[in-house]
């Protein structure tokens, strides 16, 4: 195979469309630095299969795609197309009848890379292994690249062996065999899998076979059991039809039974109608002494409230009272205190003054004698005077309590007097005894004793 010519579009500095002729004989490209020479190289490693970002000089990919320039927005896709001449026909099968092969790569941003052969989408590997059949490829040592002269010089023995190997023609055989060696271990660990289905699916048919032989077990039992349950229902039947004619007779006698008792009932109806029309006053008088009762009731409880409330209220001010009494009392005799008090200061007072008329040289002593008892005397007038206040303010309380002690007297002579009419106009009205009225109140004491029962029941349970 013979390369004709290489077209990139997009490809890293290649923006437009470029072709590059491969002539027979030495083709060079000839340019200064920076012009793309090794871009054309990489390109011709990256249609033949280079999967290596790094080696395309990049951190990825999409960066073989052009990336923009300052007059030049970037481009989404990058494509390159080798041209190869089969004029010879030594392309591995199924395009070793096509004279010309056209190889093309195309990668768009985010989205990976797409082979083609002649138009036909194959895979990386077939592009691969096109090449490693004419002892070619992306990792060929017969792509020379700066500085792999010198690699070579030092590389080691396995490294030539690779060469010599590639230049022998037998690289594609070792990646034929390679492959080959692949698909026989794929081979091998699936029939160790179909070894394993076919073990399983082993035990699966052992246990249908134990299932098969429970149903038609069962399948016996199920008829057996269908017999026995026709005979079951038949003499069932039987024993229903007996039932059903013995209970057609009970039926017509209960008919003749219900006709006799509608017709006592229509008799007794009758009966209660006449009953309830001569029930009517009695009824209409038992609901105006009820109304009655009711109202006399709520009176009473009423006046039972009040009369509480005032006993409690006569109660407070009977203490309240003796307070008092207590606290005059107790003023009373703290005045009787300082009364004495002052008297024995004016006794003291006299008998300085009498002192200081008969010994004039202790004037000044008995000066300053008569000066502390008169301060004395002072403070004694001062404290009789609060005394004085206090008794007459607990005074003014205690004639104000005993006011309000006379009116709850009057109020509770008032209540009492209402209760005495109460409890006389309900002896007036005398005992109402109907057979209703007594029914009423038998259902009331039942239920009161129900009620009873519920809350020592409610409260053993909250006991519990």
């Amino acid at each position: 195979m013979q390369f004709q010519r290489l077209k990139l579009v997009g490809f890293k500095s290649f923006v437009d469309a470029a072709e590059v002729q491969i002539e027979s004989g030495l083709t060079g490209v000839v340019g200064p630095n920076g012009c793309g020479k090794s871009n054309v190289l990489e390109s011709l490693r990256w249609v033949m299969g280079a999967n290596s970002a790094k080696a395309m000089r990049g951190q990825g990919m999409d960066d073989v795609i052009f990336a923009g320039a300052a007059g030049r927005p970037p481009r989404s896709h990058a494509e390159v197309v080798l041209t190869i001449d089969n004029a010879q026909k030594r392309a591995p099968q199924p395009f070793t009848d096509s004279p010309v092969l056209e190889v093309s790569r195309r990668i768009d941003r985010g989205q990976g890379s797409t082979y083609r052969i002649n138009g036909k989408e194959v895979r990386a590997r077939d592009v691969q292994l096109l090449f490693a059949d004419a002892s070619t490829g992306a990792n060929s040592p017969a792509l020379v690249r700066q500085g792999q002269i010198s690699e070579l010089i030092a590389a080691k023995p396995q490294n030539r062996r690779r060469i010599l190997e590639e230049a022998g023609g037998v690289a594609g055989l070792h990646t034929r065999r390679h492959e080959a060696e692949l698909r026989l271990k794929a081979a091998e660990t699936n029939l160790d899998r179909l070894d394993d289905i076919g073990r399983e699916l082993e035990t699966a048919l052992n246990r249908l076979k134990r299932e098969a032989r429970q149903a038609e077990k069962y399948k016996k039992i199920s008829a057996e059991i269908r017999a026995l349950q026709a005979a079951l229902l038949y003499v069932r039947w039987n024993d229903a039809k007996t039932a059903a004619e013995v209970a057609a007779q009970e039926l017509r006698n209960a008919d003749r039974a219900v006709a006799e008792a509608g017709a006592a009932a229509g008799k007794a109806e009758a009966d209660a109608l006449k009953a309830q029309e001569a029930m009517k006053p009695a009824r209409e008088e038992d609901a105006v002494a009820g109304a009655l009762l009711h109202r006399a009731t709520l009176e009473r409880d009423r006046l039972d409230m009040a009369e509480q409330a005032a006993r409690a209220e006569v109660d407070r001010l009977k203490a309240e009272a003796a307070r008092i009494a207590a606290d005059v009392e107790r003023e009373e005799r703290m005045a009787a205190d300082a009364k004495r008090e002052l008297d024995r200061l004016d006794h003291e007072l006299t008998k300085l003054k009498a002192e200081i008329a008969a010994a004039p040289e202790r004037g000044p002593e008995l000066e300053k004698a008569l000066l502390t008892a008169e301060d004395a005397r002072k403070a004694a007038d001062a404290e009789v005077e609060r005394l004085a206040g206090t008794l007459a303010a607990v005074e003014a309380r205690a004639n104000a309590e005993s006011a309000r002690k006379r009116d709850a007297e009057a109020r509770l002579a008032r209540v009492v007097g209402q209760h005495d009419q109460a409890k006389r106009e309900r002896e007036a009205l005398g005992p109402i005894e109907t057979p209703e009225l007594a029914q009423a109140r038998t259902a009331l004491e039942a239920a009161q004793a129900e009620l009873v029962a519920a809350r020592e029941a409610v409260e053993a349970a909250e006991a519990a």
